[in-house]
Parts: structure tokens; C-alpha cells; sequence
């Protein structure tokens, strides 16, 4: 028999914070905490708002306590606010939807595939967001006007993919450069078409890139105001541009506005809690290699 030898246990000396240093370090965690906190503090106040009486709203010095209801939401409801829900979901999914549709073989064409003229395609996809919105809403109402898509959602569709083109073109080409172009070659090699393998090996690398790409370009429509409030009137009317109508003759209704803020906030706050794990891996895409 042979005997084994069994060996101490080795001690792994874990360095500690010198002891000068931690007071320093918890104060800046208490300051941290309280900026996050001070940030945070309006959103919060916003949410209680919207839970109480409408006597309750503004009062001085503010009401802390009271009986949370669910009457400012009904009669935000009661409004009609859910026709400008559905409207402005539905130009946020399909335009997203067609943004990477168009984008992402762009991105892909203008990356791993360029062209002779791939710096002039950049900037001019970029050039486009350098004009003010202000100076184009004349011509594109005269536009809409003579075509009669006023107050027709499938113009902020089309607005709206043109708003989020450029930034996803952008943002993917940026993704893409970070794909490795021999994997394009060893799957050519193989014998995979180019579209098998962008389907089967460029996509799913770069799906963090789309959905964090998709977040930003459900962000920017869903609270997009100055083109909604000027092409639309009833029909077609967004969640940003149905909140103004909590502002009347009659006064401000705070309680009621808190309680559609709330509504209008929470299906990007679902969406970004949904996708965080992906978009906090699609913003950080290349960052360490």
C-alpha cells in the first residue's frame, strides 16, 4: 500500500481595505446613495401622486399619509387615454420592428461587407440627424397634407423609422465590427451561404447589440412628442401628446397627470426590465476583449 500525503490546507490572504481608507469609502457610499436616491425621488413622489385624491395632490406642506385609491387611474381611463396607449404601442412596435428590418443588413453591408463608398453611406445616414426637427416639420406637414395621412399613425410610422434609422445603423455597424470576419470565412469554407451564416453565426453573436438597439429605438418613439403633436389631432394621438390634455383651463390635475405619467412610463420600464440583461451586454459589446 502506498501512503498518501495529505497536505495542509494553503491559507489565501485576502487584502483588506487599509483601515484609514474605510471611512472614506462608506462616506462615499452614503453620498452615492443619496444622489441615487435624490434622482430617484421625483419618479417615486410621481407614483404616490398618482394614488391619492386629487385634494391631496397639492397640498403645502405635501400629504404623506393617506388612503392609496385607484379613482385617478379610472378616470384617466375614462378619458380615453387608451385609444393614445394603443396608438402609440403600435407605432413603437412596428416601427422598431422595420428600423431592424432595415438596419441590420445595412449595418451588416456597411461592416463586414463594405463598399467602396462606406464612409459617404455613414455620414450620410448621420447627416440626417443633423437637421433640426423644426425645419423639416413644415415641409413633411405640407406632405402629409396633400397625401391625407394627417392624423394617421402610419405616418408617425414612417416618421418614426426615419427618426431611428440612422442611430441603428450606427449602433449595429458597431456591433458587427466586433464579429471576427473569420468566422464568415470558416463558415464559407464549410459551404454555409452567406445568409446561413449570418443566420446561424453573426446574429445570435450580436443579439445583445439588437436588443439593446431595439430598447433605444422603442425609447425614442414611444416618448417622441414634437412630430406626434403636430401631424396628429384625435385620431392618431400618442401617450406624450394625451398628457397635455391633463393641463386645462380649469387648472393642473395633478393627481390625475401623475397617474397617466405612470401609465405612460410603464411599458418602458417593462420593456427595459425585461431586456436588461441583454442591453447591459449590448452596450458593454466590445468594451473588453
Amino acid at each position: 500500500m502506498t501512503a498518501t500525503t495529505v497536505r495542509p490546507p494553503v491559507s489565501v490572504d485576502v487584502p483588506d481595505i487599509p483601515r484609514k481608507r474605510r471611512p472614506r469609502a462608506a462616506a462615499l457610499t452614503v453620498f452615492t446613495w443619496i444622489v441615487a436616491l435624490g434622482f430617484f425621488f421625483p419618479v417615486l413622489w410621481m407614483v404616490l401622486t398618482a394614488f391619492k385624491q386629487e385634494n391631496q395632490a397639492a397640498t403645502d406642506p405635501p400629504t404623506f399619509l393617506f388612503t392609496p385609491t385607484l379613482d385617478q387611474f379610472r378616470a384617466v381611463f375614462d378619458s380615453g387615454i387608451g385609444t393614445a396607449l394603443l396608438n402609440s404601442a403600435f407605432a413603437t412596435v412596428v416601427s422598431t420592428a422595420l428600423v431592424l428590418l432595415l438596419g441590420v443588413p445595412a449595418a451588416f453591408a456597411l461592416s463586414l461587407r463594405p463598399i467602396k463608398r462606406t464612409p459617404d453611406a455613414l455620414f450620410f445616414f448621420i447627416s440626417t440627424k443633423m437637421l433640426p426637427v423644426v425645419a423639416a416639420i413644415i415641409p413633411l406637414y405640407v406632405i402629409v397634407g396633400r397625401i391625407g395621412m394627417l392624423d394617421n399613425v402610419w405616418t408617425l410610422v414612417v416618421v418614426y423609422t426615419a427618426m431611428n434609422l440612422p442611430i441603428a445603423v450606427w449602433m449595429m455597424r458597431s456591433f458587427f465590427l466586433e464579429v471576427p470576419r473569420e468566422l464568415l470565412e470558416a463558415s464559407s469554407i464549410d459551404g454555409a451561404s452567406t445568409w446561413t451564416a449570418v443566420r446561424e453565426v453573426i446574429l445570435p453573436l450580436v443579439s445583445p447589440g439588437i436588443a439593446a438597439t431595439a430598447l433605444i429605438c422603442v425609447i425614442f418613439s414611444w416618448n417622441e412628442f414634437f412630430f406626434a403633436v403636430n401631424l396628429t389631432a384625435v385620431n392618431a394621438q400618442t401617450m406624450p401628446v394625451a398628457l397635455t390634455g391633463f393641463m386645462s383651463g380649469q387648472g393642473l390635475f395633478w393627481a390625475q397627470l401623475s397617474a397617466a405619467s405612470v401609465l405612460a412610463a410603464l411599458p418602458v420600464v417593462v420593456c427595459g426590465w425585461i431586456a436588461q440583461n441583454k442591453l447591459v451586454r449590448g452596450l458593454s459589446f466590445g468594451a473588453i476583449k
